[in-house]
């Protein structure tokens, strides 16, 4: 059951961000400048005359609305104060009235972990739905952030097994890739260490995301008490995302099938659907064939 094993934009997170001479705060002074010229006054309840030079927002005006000193926004846009603390942030994203994605910007931007988003998503939504009924002749999974198989088509379930009468953590990747039974899917050695290393740092990211998850953060205890494989990875503090993956499924009906695994994100739900294909003329997209033109199967 296990998916994805592309690692991409993976780092430790220590709240450093972007690459080799860009630590946090670099392109932070220029982002507040270009929000605080753009932003209206009347829209955050100042006065607006004949007078006024400024375009948007004077410094002082939105030290004011932030709670801050004049100072300290000066030495923010000049890139002299370069470590602003999350409640700083979240008081500027306000002042500013950025959006959702201008608010994590920021605070990638300074190094900080963005806002949690509240609690996982549980159901996939109705235009994923629709994705799942449209690709009749492609397997593919719907994954919570934890990696739990929300949702699936009648393909994926002739591939890999009907899932509707396991538990939620039966249905989870990373429990049953280190602690659950051995099952369809198989990986050589290189492709298992890019798999787990990339389940891992997904997961990780996904706890930032969430600190306030019990269940995702109940699933991580579990996990490192199942061996030293999985701790010894958490342990690296690396994150990133689970994107591709390339395993063997041995079915025991049509036998052995090679399948590429492309995981895509829905932002607004941060869910993963993860479609599985295989490479055209060959033996495996055959079988592929065959399997999912037989019995439907059941669909979530």
């Amino acid at each position: 059951m296990s998916d994805g094993t592309g690692t991409h934009g993976t780092g430790r997170d220590s709240g450093r961000n972007g690459g080799p001479g860009s630590g946090p705060g670099s392109g932070l002074g220029e982002a507040l400048r270009r929000w605080r010229d753009r932003t209206d006054p009347a829209s955050v309840g100042l006065p607006t005359g004949r007078r006024r030079r400024a375009v948007g927002l004077r410094r002082e005006e939105l030290a004011l609305l932030a709670g801050v000193s004049v100072d300290y926004v000066t030495r923010l846009e000049q890139g002299r104060a370069v470590s602003p603390s999350a409640q700083v942030l979240a008081a500027l994203a306000r002042a500013l009235r950025l959006s959702g994605p201008e608010s994590r910007h920021l605070f990638l931007l300074a190094g900080q972990a963005p806002p949690a988003h509240g609690r996982m998503a549980t159901r996939p939504t109705p235009g994923v739905r629709r994705l799942l009924d449209r690709l009749a002749d492609t397997p593919v999974g719907v994954y919570d952030a934890s990696w739990t198989l929300i949702a699936w088509n009648r393909p994926h379930t002739a591939l890999l097994g009907d899932p509707s009468e396991l538990t939620d953590r039966e249905r989870n990747v990373p429990w049953c890739h280190f602690a659950g039974p051995p099952g369809r899917v198989r990986h050589t050695p290189e492709q298992e260490a890019r798999f787990e290393a990339a389940v891992v740092a997904d997961l990780r990211a996904a706890t930032a995301r969430y600190p306030s998850e019990a269940r995702l953060w109940s699933l991580v205890d579990d996990l490192r008490n199942t061996g030293d494989r999985f701790a010894r990875l958490w342990d690296s503090h690396v994150v990133g995302v689970h994107e591709r993956d390339t395993k063997t499924v041995h079915h025991p009906s049509v036998g052995p099938l090679v399948l590429d695994c492309d995981v895509l994100t829905v932002p607004d739900g941060d869910l993963r659907v993860v479609v599985h294909t295989a490479a055209p003329g060959t033996e495996s997209a055959d079988r592929l064939g065959l399997l999912t033109a037989a019995r439907p199967g059941a669909r979530r």
